[in-house]
């Protein structure tokens, strides 16, 4: 999951991140961002030259520009908190990523204060009306490019209030890691197996088309294979196959074809180590040519889910609902 997070200064949202990160959690800060742009400048950082080249960012950039950063560097697999967003734009470009959930953090102005007197950081301002102004400053703005943290805090998910002990807040962070993990959704299984099989085709050598299939039982992987050369024989990607690499339409002339298809792969591949792959189900992500279709049918697996149709896709297809065997397009 990633938990952004939003609020006005000192509010508490270093403190809320130091209690994401000692939970897992990878930090980000979108301040980070033009906090690297202004040492590469060579300046000495302040919040009002913070703003300035933010704002300058936005502008060249795009509003989202900090946040379009910060995405690059996220897995999908990871938990992250993603701290300092001040624009609805990054909040939109954040929201592209299904797990992202706004939080934002709340006290009140004279608390507030007195967390950043306490804090000393860069220019922070030294009397309530210095803050109160600055604060006013980077609530609302008329320029789209600068900071527009009142239109942001307003798309947040939820809201921690943090006025009481180090450990509530702790606790109400926690909570909502507990209740964010409870909604979190996995890929079903077909999006799972087909995920994996589009993985394993990156490692095909075929110059022409990169194609991977797995073959399932009982929810685990038991064999996989992409199309390439045999065993051996110099990859396709290398002039291994003469007939890829004189780029042939596709379809014709596969009798002159150097390269093994995916699903013949698998199956051989299971032959090979001695896997039975009987009443198995079988994940492409094209759908089987007439070769690997009867090979499909001979080796008893009984279901074979494809993403993409293979060129000369209507006879095979027809020949396994003969053979009674499942197919599904995904």
């Amino acid at each position: 999951m990633i938990i952004g997070l939003t609020g006005k200064n000192g509010a508490g949202k270093g403190e809320v991140a130091n209690i994401l990160k000692e939970a897992g959690f990878i930090y980000h800060s979108l301040s980070d961002v033009i906090r690297d742009e202004v040492s590469k400048l060579g300046k000495t950082i302040t919040r009002d030259l913070l703003i300035k080249i933010g704002n300058k960012l936005r502008e060249t950039g795009g509003p989202s520009v900090l946040a379009d950063k910060i995405l690059e560097k996220l897995d999908p697999e990871k938990n992250y908190v993603v701290d300092s967003i001040r624009h609805p734009a990054e909040v939109q470009a954040l929201k592209r990523r299904s797990d992202f959930t706004l939080v934002c953090v709340t006290a009140p102005p004279d608390t507030r204060f007195e967390r950043i007197k306490a804090r000393a950081r860069e220019s922070d301002p030294v009397n309530f009306k210095s803050f109160l102004e600055l604060e006013k400053k980077e609530a609302e703005n008329a320029d789209p490019t600068a900071q527009q943290l009142v239109s942001t805090i307003k798309l947040a998910n939820l809201e921690i209030e943090n006025t009481a002990s180090i450990e509530d807040l702790s606790e109400k962070v926690k909570n909502i890691i507990r209740d964010l993990s409870k909604k979190a959704k996995r890929p079903p299984w077909d999006e799972y197996f087909m995920g994996i099989a589009k993985v394993a085709a990156l490692r095909s050598n075929c110059i022409k088309r990169k194609v991977a299939a797995v073959i399932i039982r009982d929810k685990r992987i038991i064999a996989t294979g992409y199309n390439g050369t045999p065993r051996g024989i110099k990859n396709c990607n290398e002039g291994g196959c003469p007939r890829c690499n004189s780029f042939g339409s596709s379809g014709k002339n596969l009798e002159e074809c150097l390269c093994s298809h995916a699903e013949e792969n698998s199956i051989v591949q299971s032959a090979y180590h001695g896997v039975e792959i009987r009443d198995s189900t079988l994940y492409t992500t094209f759908s089987p040519c007439l070769m690997c279709t009867k090979m499909i049918i001979n080796s008893g697996i009984k279901e074979v889910v494809y993403n993409a149709a293979y060129p000369m896709a209507d006879l095979p297809l027809k020949l396994l609902a003969e053979a009674y065997i499942k197919v599904r397009k995904v």
